[in-house]
């Protein structure tokens, strides 16, 4: 098994725990790993079934087993198992809970108690270069992506497993979730999306590719942001330039946007896009691991000067292009161009997938692990 670098913090941590992430990134892996004195899987339907039934079903089991730590699996299928929760952490101090969560939008449209002051919340996403010592393989990450057991296992197993991943997501996420009359519009959208992750979030055209409704593509699409299947990349904020201020969007993991689509080569026509969803999540995934926080926007103005990635963590601003070769001097022009706009003490990279490492104009053009490094 693989080491999860999050694992020592929550381990260590004084308070319970709240771990958030998509579904196969190894929740349920890391917290079993920590050996909590009793263990709740509200995913089985059988416990789920024993919860719903009896209110007093947590308290009855913790006074019997008398444990300090207790672990529950996807409390969001149960949201109001939290104010019980509460009550158990205020009697008894030293009672810590490891709760894991896939669906945000559960807990939130639940009104659900997330137990303020009592909990540290953290995310989790699939595996990281930092978990690797940043020497993760480029090429099978951009094809298969990083999902723990899909890194892990023979290829022709890890094409079947993310193939598999949207059937088990349309009908343990979807179907949970009212939309049955309407699963056949999220499967064509759910296509469009994939298709359309990494560019600008725009719904009247994914709803016309999908053949729903506008408002249908909107609704799906705030689906797959609170389940965490995609995040949302906003514009870099400026009263002063003229930008493009429509978000764009990713999927979290390069593996399940190659399962929907069914192709998991990283042909030249595909890899830009791919290195630019890898280092994308990889650096969401990092951030994860140090539970630090990092501001990641994209930057266009209106006459067409881009850069991929602005970045701002711990009090620095970074501006990168993500190339999947060794970038020529035309292709440096956006940078020293949209250099001007920043203050002089920003740092500007080229995050490549294979490149000698080198500086040119001001600019570091580094292997892309080494500039998340």
């Amino acid at each position: 098994m693989i080491t999860r670098f999050i694992g020592r913090q929550l381990q260590h941590s004084k308070k319970s725990i709240l771990l958030l992430g998509p579904r196969q990134v190894g929740k349920s892996t890391l917290i079993e790993s920590l050996t909590p004195d009793m263990s709740v899987n509200l995913a089985s339907e059988e416990e789920f079934l024993k919860f719903t039934t009896n209110p007093s079903e947590l308290e009855a089991r913790m006074d019997e087993l008398a444990p300090t730590t207790v672990f529950i699996d996807e409390v969001q299928r149960l949201p109001s198992l939290l104010n019980t929760i509460q009550v158990l952490i205020d009697r008894n101090k030293k009672i810590k809970f490891f709760l894991s969560g896939s669906n945000a939008r559960k807990l939130k449209r639940g009104s659900a108690n997330l137990l303020p002051g009592r909990l540290f919340n953290y995310r989790i996403g699939p595996l990281s270069c930092l978990e690797f010592d940043f020497k993760l393989d480029s090429v099978r990450a951009l094809e298969l992506g990083s999902l723990p057991e899909a890194y892990t296992i023979q290829r022709d197993d890890a094409e079947k497993l993310l193939r598999s991943y949207t059937a088990t997501y349309l009908q343990e996420e979807i179907l949970a979730d009212s939309l049955t009359r309407q699963i056949q519009g999220f499967s064509r959208f759910l296509k469009t999306a994939a298709e359309n992750s990494g560019r600008f979030l725009d719904f009247s055209k994914m709803a016309s590719q999908a053949k729903v409704n506008r408002s249908a593509a909107r609704r799906f699409y705030e689906l797959l942001e609170d389940t965490l299947i995609c995040d949302r990349v906003e514009a870099f904020p400026s009263e002063q330039l003229d930008l493009v201020k429509h978000p764009k969007y990713f999927f979290f993991d390069n593996g399940i946007v190659n399962g929907v689509l069914g192709n998991f080569k990283a042909s030249a026509d595909r890899r830009g896009l791919l290195l630019e969803h890898l280092f994308f999540n990889q650096l969401k995934n990092t951030s994860y691991c140090l539970d630090q926080d990092i501001l990641i926007y994209h930057f266009r103005t209106r006459n067409g000067l881009e850069v991929d990635f602005v970045v701002e963590y711990n009090g620095q601003q970074y501006l990168i292009e993500v190339k999947s070769s060794s970038p020529s001097a035309s292709e440096l022009k956006p940078l020293l161009a949209a250099q001007v706009y920043f203050p002089p003490a920003t740092k500007c990279f080229v995050a490549c997938l294979k490149t000698e490492n080198k500086k040119v104009n001001g600019i570091r053009i580094l292997n892309w692990q080494e500039v998340i490094k």
